[in-house]
């Protein structure tokens, strides 16, 4: 047999023992349970990763509740929060199943590396439905989808400001047309996570297309699923972690699966329209602007300069609305998102 064939044999053949430990711990009908384990992925580099899974499951049958933290190895909030919450949640509280993966990218984490996986540079949130055969982040994309989707009635994928996002925290939809009662259980729980503002986004995916985001894979593949944002900037605020976990919590609390007695309390406020504006430079981007401001249409909220100071743009604001997330660090390059505003605010 050639190198290259019994490479990607070797491949499959860890894709399948990974899919094997999965498929035999969600299978396992004691209840309840609180199971910890690897799954581990080879590709033809011999690069290795393996990935946290925990599953927990209650004394009673019911719904299957998946949450992913890490996606991104260096928005350090939800993977805390997703630490915090796997010391906290007991199954004799819980009904049915969570699926929990606390760090879905562990060498990103661990590399200290923003969005991209450092074992193969690529972004695994730029990667979705992925490959079984593929490289160690399509893999990883490819085992969510296949196995863990796969699997699941609701997925909740959580975020937080990168290494260079400033943020504003909201919970997140897709308006899936095509799925109306999918897309209103997912504003559904949006609206009761308690975060203050709730946006969803335009949605006209289709079935051919590849996803790229991993809550956009589960809203292609009809399932129940919205993500939260919160956190910012590479660094780990207590109160970003606070609220995720509150978000977690009242979403388990509204699909009667977790007895909390956190509730939301925050009146909240539906975002559903985005405009983002992009820098037509590489250069250096000032703003006196910080997420969560609100700007209005036509005002001046932001300069690209080149290296010796020159203003090559004046960015205006295309929409009057908040600030959603924006570039915090002065690099930026050409075609890259500087400032994202949410508007329609109802």
């Amino acid at each position: 047999m050639k190198k290259a064939a019994l490479l990607l044999v070797i491949t499959i053949s860890n894709f399948i023992h990974a899919q094997n430990a999965f498929e035999a711990n969600f299978s396992d009908t004691n209840r309840p349970s609180n199971k910890s384990f690897y799954v581990t992925f080879t590709d033809d580099k011999n690069n290795i990763d393996s990935i946290p899974i925990v599953i927990l499951k209650g004394e009673n049958t019911g719904p299957v509740f998946t949450m992913v933290s890490g996606v991104h190895g260096y928005e350090y909030p939800p993977i805390i929060a997703a630490q915090e919450l796997l010391q906290e949640l007991e199954t004799d509280k819980l009904t049915g199943t969570l699926i929990i993966l606390p760090m879905a990218n562990p060498s990103a984490f661990f590399g200290r590396t923003p969005f991209l996986n450092p074992t193969d540079d690529v972004n695994l949130n730029r990667t979705f439905p992925g490959s079984k055969s593929g490289s160690i982040t399509e893999q990883i994309a490819n085992f969510i989808s296949n196995e863990i989707i796969a699997k699941t009635d609701v997925f909740l994928d959580i975020h937080g400001g990168d290494a260079n996002e400033d943020l504003f925290p909201f919970a997140c939809y897709y308006n899936n047309t095509d799925n109306p009662k999918e897309t209103a259980m997912a504003k559904k729980l949006a609206e009761a996570s308690g975060f203050s503002h709730v946006v969803s986004y335009s949605y006209n995916l289709k079935k051919t297309e590849p996803a790229k985001y991993a809550f956009k894979q589960a809203v292609q593949d009809g399932k129940i699923a919205l993500s939260l944002e919160s956190g910012k900037l590479g660094q780990v605020q207590t109160e970003a972690v606070d609220l995720i976990k509150t978000g977690v919590y009242n979403m388990l609390s509204e699909m009667n699966m977790y007895n909390s007695e956190i509730k939301s309390t925050t009146d909240f406020k539906n975002i559903t329209e985005q405009s983002y504006l992009k820098s037509e430079y590489q250069g250096i981007f000032t703003s006196d602007f910080k997420a969560g401001d609100t700007v209005t249409e036509g005002e001046i909220i932001g300069h690209i300069k080149d290296i010796f100071g020159v203003t090559l743009t004046v960015l205006k604001a295309p929409n009057t609305g908040i600030i959603l997330y924006k570039i915090g660090t002065p690099p930026v390059n050409k075609d890259e998102t500087v400032i994202c505003i949410g508007y329609r605010i109802k």
